[in-house]
């Protein structure tokens, strides 16, 4: 009887210490994981301090709308001129000659012209008495329209050799500066060929050359200080107007123009300057992060953003912009420039997870 017994309780106390055990087993919590993290810091332009030149934004060749030999010029390189302005004139004998000829053809027409009226006025009296035939006056009518329209083609030719016989002088449109002279007193100009070169004074441009791996953080719009070489103190502000599409083949530089705004008389076309980017205050320069640190779940981003006070991480959402052949991505929104993110081991991570982190370069 007794052995039934212990065959009965040792089952039982078997299971009562297998649950006991379950009861008491502790809970084992996993350390902390080390990742790789970096700084987001916005990329600028650095301490770039780019030489460049003065240049007109807009300039304009003049030149004569007729031909004829050149026999004065009143400018020279560097002179200022204003609107309607004498420039240069080309010899007006032969355009003079052209006027006489017309005024005296004109002078012609309405000779004719006042014989007509009287031949007209005669033919109409004599039919009026049946005098002379109708066919008299109408002629005399037909000879009248005639004389009307010399007149008129006479009047016209005159109008022309008087507009021609101004051409003989090149007078300024605007006001500006001559910034090149291409033809000299005593030579025979063409129509259409250029005599001076005149730049507007009021838009003027800082031409540099920027390095094309600088150009990633620079658009339109971008602000410069703009400073005289020869005068630092003497300065200004612009803004990037224009960007060339394409690298010089030799340098491998790219041309900029910088509007400079309410520029001092000091810089003058031609000035060298030294034009430098200002800095974060006056523009928000683009942020961007390692393609790494990037998540992508259902075609949306995030970054695990680590919380420096608990040495946590977060998943944060964020926009993206991607640029084929580099190694980072822009964030339009979603990350503020300092704060810590996870850039290596981004799959693997739960949103709350201690960590422990090993610093890298600034990004």
């Amino acid at each position: 009887m007794k052995r039934q017994q212990w065959l009965l309780i040792c089952p039982l106390t078997m299971v009562l210490a297998l649950t006991a055990g379950c009861d008491d087993k502790p809970v084992v919590t996993s350390s902390p994981r080390y990742v790789l993290s970096a700084t987001a810091l916005a990329e600028s332009a650095g301490d770039m301090s780019l030489a460049g030149t003065v240049q007109p934004r807009v300039t304009s060749e003049l030149s004569f709308q007729t031909p004829g030999r050149l026999v004065s010029r009143h400018v020279e390189v560097g002179d200022e001129i204003k609107a309607g302005q004498v420039l240069a004139q080309l010899d007006p004998l032969a355009l003079q000659f052209s006027v006489q000829s017309a005024q005296a053809s004109l002078q012609d027409a309405q000779a004719k012209l006042q014989n007509a009226i009287l031949t007209e006025k005669r033919q109409r009296n004599l039919a009026a008495v049946q005098a002379t035939s109708i066919q008299d006056l109408e002629v005399a009518e037909q000879n009248l329209s005639a004389a009307q329209a010399a007149v008129g083609e006479a009047q016209a030719r005159l109008r022309k050799a008087d507009e021609q016989l101004s051409y003989a002088q090149l007078k300024a449109r605007f006001t500006g500066v001559v910034t090149a002279v291409s033809a000299e007193e005593g030579q025979t100009v063409a129509a259409g060929q250029t005599i001076l070169t005149v730049a507007y004074v009021d838009q003027r441009d800082a031409v540099v050359d920027i390095p094309e791996a600088e150009l990633k953080n620079i658009t339109l719009g971008y602000r410069f200080e703009v400073a005289l070489q020869v005068d630092p103190l003497i300065k200004c502000t612009g803004e990037l107007r224009e960007l060339s599409p394409a690298a010089d083949a030799a340098t491998r530089l790219r041309r900029v123009k910088i509007a400079i705004m309410d520029a001092p008389a000091q810089f003058r076309l031609g000035s060298v300057v030294t034009a430098l980017p200002l800095g974060a205050d006056s523009l928000h320069h683009p942020l961007f992060i390692p393609a790494s640190a990037i998540l992508e779940r259902l075609q949306q981003h995030f970054v695990w953003v680590i919380d420096p006070a608990n040495l946590t991480v977060n998943l944060r959402r964020v926009q993206i912009m991607t640029s084929p052949g580099r190694e980072t991505v822009q964030v339009m929104s979603g990350l503020q420039e300092g704060e810590q993110i996870v850039i290596a081991g981004v799959h693997s991570l739960q949103p709350g997870q201690k960590i422990r982190t090993e610093r890298v370069s600034p990004l």
